[in-house]
């Protein structure tokens, strides 16, 4: 039993990682758009960013993620700053988020 869970449940990574692996092709075109055209369409960038940070747990996601929040900080501070905040609420594990709660364990 224990092992037909097992088998399950890598079967599943293996799908969410080659999931990420697509997403990353994808939106590392789209980041490469927006820089490459120096867009200033918020909307454009956030729609990309939402999408991105379902993906994050993908390294080379992530890497694009920053790019994207590292140029969109030079358009909107704020905003920029709340896409940083959301990626370490949703898979920074080791955060200072995270650190407060097991001292308080």
């Amino acid at each position: 039993m224990a092992r037909k869970i097992d088998l399950e449940i890598s079967q599943i990574v293996e799908k969410l990682q080659s999931l990420g692996k697509q997403a990353v092709a994808i939106y590392e075109q789209e980041v490469d758009q927006i820089l490459c055209s120096t867009c200033l369409e918020k909307k454009r960038i956030e729609h990309t960013l939402d999408g991105m940070l379902d993906f994050c747990f993908d390294e080379d996601m992530l890497v694009s993620y920053k790019k994207l929040c590292r140029y969109y900080y030079g358009i909107d501070q704020r905003a920029a700053t709340s896409y940083v905040y959301a990626y370490r609420d949703m898979w920074d594990l080791n955060g200072s988020k995270n650190k407060k709660r097991n001292k308080r364990r």
